[in-house]
């Protein structure tokens, strides 16, 4: 019997298939699971409808690929209607993957003191109040024992130069996860953050991916990186009934760099330059 042999579930935020919850998503159908999938919308006067593209490509000819649904977060009815065409095709929902973030481009890329207001705003709301806003939407449709997983990083636990507003809205998503553990436990319904490493991915390479994955390689307990199958693999753990006792959590998937008060075996590159 495979992992996730009957089990139900909605899938956020897949941008391409470089998208970390892509890489859960294909380990969760592999494993059996069925999922629906929502997209950000597309503007109504694009011909072109990118974002249901990308997506349907990618889903085009999977048998547990169930259904594409447009999700704007910031909407309370788009989100309910997409909890309501969940119950319509499962019934009830296994998992729930929140796989979204998002801050106007002027304020990432700018000192995280120049933040304009609207831009805190709006980033907060999409990249943390998301996640309570689905949790809460989807407490009917959530079956007791179900799993809820967001996607975190780093930055949101220590000074990442260069993710700026995006580290200060991971540390709430952090403790938003801490907080919807408790208010779900009664009911058995686990909630955990992943925090992969490094990784080629559209928001990855708006927050300067390149450099960190030099950074990691150098400094890591295991001398590399992560690879995206890796991060799908802790995904679907985290997702699976393999992990009934853990909620609440941050699981990095970093190859150990979180783990480091110092640059480890990078020194060795500059004992020179340090006189040593």
């Amino acid at each position: 019997m495979s992992l996730f042999d009957g089990k139900k579930g909605l899938i956020t935020g897949v941008f391409n298939e470089k998208s970390i919850a892509w890489a859960i998503a294909e380990q969760i159908m592999a494993g059996g699971g069925a999922c629906g999938f929502s997209f950000m919308p597309d503007k109504a006067d694009d011909p072109r409808q990118k974002n249901f593209g990308r997506l349907q490509k990618l889903t085009e000819g999977m048998a547990n690929a169930k259904f594409l649904v447009p999700m704007d977060v910031t909407s309370d009815q788009q989100i309910a209607d997409v909890m309501a065409r969940c119950r319509q095709e499962f019934g009830r929902l296994d998992f729930l993957l929140h796989s979204i973030a998002f801050a106007p481009p002027e304020d990432l890329k700018g000192d995280t003191i120049a933040t304009s207001r609207d831009g805190f705003k709006l980033a907060m709301e999409i990249s943390a109040y998301s996640l309570l806003a689905l949790a809460k939407a989807a407490q009917d449709v959530l079956a007791d024992g179900a799993s809820v997983l967001t996607l975190t990083y780093f930055g949101g636990e220590k000074c990442v130069p260069g993710y700026n507003i995006m580290g200060v809205c991971k540390a709430a998503l952090d403790s938003v996860v801490k907080y919807l553990a408790f208010d779900l436990g009664p009911r058995g319904i686990r909630v955990n953050a992943l925090s992969a490493g490094p990784l080629q991915t559209i928001s990855g390479r708006g927050a300067g991916v390149d450099a960190m994955l030099h950074l990691y390689e150098a400094m890591a307990p295991l001398g590399r990186n992560i690879t995206h199958e890796e991060a799908g693999k802790c995904g679907a753990f985290l997702l699976s009934e393999m992990s009934s006792g853990v909620t609440g959590e941050i699981l990095h998937v970093d190859a150990g760099y979180n783990a480091m008060g110092s640059p480890g075996r990078m020194l060795d590159r500059f004992k020179g330059l340090l006189g040593v």
